[in-house]
């Protein structure tokens, strides 16, 4: 059986290993605990969480244990990596919501059952803490000099740091200790912003324990121009379909540029790696195939294969003028709404086409809103009954790939 590290190499999902050899040798040979951190401050997780989750489950069909690590009590202080300002912060109640909604993401790629994975809570450990305790035991191992070099702190010293941030790095160093003591997890992995922070954990098992401990970070899920991928006018692209229909998750992944389709087949499904180079270099009208197979394989890996046949039907006859656009994002309006017409403004924030006037007014003037397939020219055009078809629908597209559907409700 091939080693996970070099699946997970040749896939593009590492950018940095404390011991490449070491951790490469130890995935060979032994069946290794790993964990990775998820901050539970939404009610879901979202695209950029997508690609850890993948390389748990890789690990996890090569045999490993992962940890799933619920940060409940970190997510009361607040990471500050890549962040410019403070977060804020969140009740208990609402990071066990949180946490309860993540579980249900996680088993649609990864199985819980008789402790082939494990999720725990930080907030276990770290709430109770003395803190006079935990500074003398855990405090005294980390040097302040050297913690104002992460990166994760010298980008905040401008825009200023707070005692309770700063806490952090200690914070999460203690959960890989404590994961160590309690179920042998020897590996920490995550996202190639959290490099110090993992640092600060293995150096605190080996310090303390006097233990080899490993942390590996993955590269961050960007585009070919170096920005982060799932992020949209809207907001972000979340797993749940209540926040992000399963046709706007579809039509997210079969509109990527060219140039990121083959990093995203490779990161973000599980085709082998032929099939990934084949489609990834096809060109032209062909690269539509790839990216339909991307957007079906990553809408049925989260939201089930009969969603992912929907969304790509809709898409399908969007695209082709066909009827079938049943599962096009839609809002219900009543006719007392309508009464007397209802300005194109106010429509599109109703839809969430626009989160504002302002944006309303210069997608308009920009000729990027589209009412019937007839280009809206007006910002003070209004939408009336008779604008409805038979089915009383209204097709609403902005730019050239995004539809929303008015239903016109008696």
């Amino acid at each position: 059986m091939k080693n996970v590290y070099d699946i997970l190499m040749e896939r593009g999902f590492i950018e940095q290993a404390t011991h490449e050899e070491e951790i490469r040798e130890l995935l060979g040979k032994e069946r290794v605990t790993f964990y990775i951190g998820f901050d539970p401050t939404a009610d879901s997780l979202h695209v950029g969480h997508l690609l850890q989750m993948i390389a748990m489950t890789h690990m996890q069909k090569a045999g490993h244990i992962p940890i799933a690590l619920i940060g409940g009590g970190t997510a009361m202080v607040g990471d500050p990596s890549g962040k410019s300002e403070m977060r804020m912060m969140l009740s208990q109640e609402q990071i066990e919501n949180n946490a309860r909604k993540f579980k249900k993401q996680f088993e649609k790629l990864i199985d819980f059952s008789d402790d082939k994975a494990i999720m725990v809570n930080n907030a276990d450990w770290l709430l109770d803490l003395n803190y006079i305790s935990f500074l003398r035991d855990i405090g005294k191992h980390f040097s302040v000099n050297r913690m104002l070099t992460a990166e994760c702190y010298k980008q905040r010293l401008e825009t200023g740091l707070t005692f309770l941030e700063f806490n952090y790095m200690l914070m999460q160093s203690y959960d890989f200790l404590q994961l160590y003591r309690k179920y042998g997890c020897r590996l920490q992995m995550g996202g190639n912003d959290q490099w110090s922070n993992i640092i600060g954990g293995v150096e605190l098992i080996r310090k303390v324990e006097g233990a080899e401990a490993y942390g590996l970070t993955f590269t961050l899920l960007t585009t070919s121009e170096g920005k982060k991928m799932g992020k949209t006018e809207a907001g972000a692209i979340w797993l749940d379909p209540e926040k992000t229909s399963c046709y706007d998750f579809y039509q997210y992944w079969r509109n990527v540029d060219d140039k990121d389709v083959e990093k995203c087949l490779s990161l973000l499904t599980f085709l082998p790696m032929e099939e990934v180079r084949r489609l990834g270099s096809l060109e032209g009208a062909e690269i539509n195939k790839a990216k339909e197979i991307l957007a079906f394989e990553l809408t049925k890996m989260i939201h089930g294969e009969e969603e992912a046949k929907k969304a790509e039907a809709a898409a399908k006859a969007l695209f082709y003028n066909g009827s079938d656009i049943s599962s096009v994002p839609s809002t219900d309006i009543t006719l007392k709404e309508l009464e007397g017409g209802m300005g194109i403004l106010e429509l599109l924030m109703l839809t969430g086409l626009t989160s504002s006037k302002s944006e309303g007014r210069r997608l308009i003037q920009q000729g990027g809103i589209y009412v019937r397939d007839m280009r809206v020219d007006d910002i003070d055009f209004k939408i009336y009954e008779h604008d409805f078809d038979d089915n009383k629908n209204l097709l609403i597209r902005k730019g050239k790939k995004v539809y929303h559907l008015v239903k016109l409700q008696q």
